[in-house]
């Protein structure tokens, strides 16, 4: 259970520090991102960012 909480916390982080380099990169400005605003806060649903990141990661765990 402790590793578990360990691995997400450590996700968790290094997801926060790799997000301004996505932002650089292009990454959450694709079409179908979505970004609106609801209730006076503005949210933000990366929905086609998830799925290249996902289909990155599935290649290269081919490769490896």
């Amino acid at each position: 259970m402790i590793r578990w909480m360990i691995v997400i916390f450590l996700a968790l982080v290094l997801i926060s520090w790799l997000t301004p380099l996505l932002h650089k990169l292009g990454f959450g400005k694709l079409p179908g991102d979505l970004r609106f605003k609801l209730f006076g806060r503005e949210w933000f649903i990366p929905l086609t960012t998830t799925i290249l990141l996902s289909l990155v990661a599935s290649l290269i765990s081919q490769i490896v």
